[in-house]
């Protein structure tokens, strides 16, 4: 997930070593089966929601004894969600039944033949009304693999009694902190450095900002050409700019988040989450933290997409309640209560439109908008070794030699498409 809400952006992934699929026989089986009443159970795991249960608790009264859902949830992090779905998928175990995808997640299981592809009216319902770029990523060679359940983009935070007009460009906010520096003002600019997943993101984002891609839309061939370039020297001329915080090689979300609620920064790239906290924590400064669109090389770019999708486990024993579970746990209703109570953007693009959006999500039109013109990650069953390899090229930003890192970058993902991660 990208994180999901706070965490459409996942930490930096390890790569699971074929000796992990080898030691799933040990792990027990998870429980499937009735519940007490006869109704089958549908077991749901999902990373950590808050009111996650409160939509459990509606999908079950509305299934009217059809079958119960059971929330199970995952760990906190991305890596150990990821860790804990592959074992149980690998040893095919029949407890899981409904699975919480990040959405960098459904090549790798599609092509692992661990979830079930959506198809007939089970399919029909899972894309109806839903914004095209979340639902591009639950598909995998052209079929649906899971229903879009939340998205997420990143903007651009900045405190508008320091920048009274943002800049649409990273050039542009450089040159904004150096006069915010010069005038003795808060004046970095927070964004994502550190040597994991958010690092990879803002490159990605930027690749496609000047009109390039990463991978073929396949995910088979590597695709980074003069647009790569671009982007390589506009984090690395970023990093080494007055807008840069000493600690950008560290930066992580909540990193970022701290050091403009702090006053010592002037504005951040970062997912909407961001705004929640500002008027918690700094009431007396979130009148002036304002939104606008992710910056770009030459003009407007193009945001980071994040988000989570709910498919069904290959081995479920009930495949067919956990298809209309799924799709009660991401309907519009169930979207309007997530995005209100979770701070979790929808996929459904009337829910925008939807009672109590305005006061949750007074930037809501900005978030539609950078949705629909976002920038996803590459879709391969290989991401997670090709985000590690570009995240540890990548950093620290400062030291990026746009060239070599890009030769460097087309060296190494190359080599990591020809593995097979978690795949025998």
């Amino acid at each position: 997930m990208g994180e999901r809400g706070k965490r459409s952006v996942p930490p930096g992934r390890r790569f699971l070593a074929v000796a992990l699929v080898l030691l799933v026989a040990v792990l027990p089986a998870g429980c499937g089966g009735e519940d007490g009443g006869g109704a089958p159970v549908v077991n749901l795991y999902n990373a950590p929601q808050q009111n996650l249960i409160r939509i459990v608790e509606r999908c079950n009264g509305l299934a009217k004894g059809a079958y119960r859902i059971v929330l199970n949830t995952l760990p906190r992090g991305a890596d150990d969600q990821r860790e804990q779905l592959v074992r149980r998928l690998a040893a095919e175990d029949p407890g899981l039944d409904v699975l919480g995808l990040d959405v960098t997640w459904t090549a790798e299981l599609a092509e692992a033949a661990w979830i079930r592809e959506w198809t007939g009216e089970y399919a029909r319902r899972a894309a109806e009304g839903a914004l095209e770029q979340p639902l591009g990523t639950a598909r995998w060679r052209g079929k649906l693999y899971a229903a879009p359940y939340n998205t997420n983009v990143q903007l651009l935070w900045y405190r508008a009694d320091l920048i009274p007009e943002p800049p649409t460009t990273w050039s542009g906010l450089s040159e904004a902190s150096a006069r915010l520096a010069a005038a003795g003002k808060p004046h970095y600019g927070e964004v994502t450095g550190a040597q994991y997943e958010g690092i990879v993101v803002w490159f990605n984002s930027l690749v496609a900002s000047a009109g390039g891609r990463i991978l073929s839309p396949d995910g088979e061939r590597v695709e980074l050409g003069p647009p790569a370039l671009q982007a390589l020297r506009t984090m690395r001329d970023f990093a080494r700019s007055p807008a840069a915080d000493p600690s950008l090689s560290n930066t992580r979300e909540d990193d970022a988040r701290l050091a403009v609620e702090s006053g010592r920064a002037a504005y951040e790239v970062n997912w909407p989450y961001v705004h929640a906290s500002m008027a918690a924590n700094r009431p007396d400064l979130v009148r002036h933290f304002k939104w606008a669109h992710y910056p770009g090389i030459t003009g407007t770019g193009r945001s980071p997409l994040g988000g989570a999708n709910f498919a069904v486990s290959r081995y479920s024993e009930h495949p067919d309640e956990s298809f209309q579970a799924a799709l009660c746990l991401r309907d519009p209703e169930s979207q309007r209560l997530a995005a209100t109570l979770d701070g979790l953007p929808p996929t459904i693009a009337s829910v925008y439109q939807a009672e109590g959006m305005a006061e949750a999500y007074p930037m809501r039109d900005a978030i539609l908008q950078a949705v629909e013109t976002s920038a996803p990650r590459p879709q391969t069953p290989t991401y997670q070794n090709v985000s590690t390899v570009t995240a540890v090229t990548l950093s620290p930003p400062s030291s990026i030699d746009p060239p070599k890192t890009l030769a460097r970058l087309r060296s190494l993902i190359g080599d990591a498409l020809q593995s097979r991660g978690v795949l025998p």
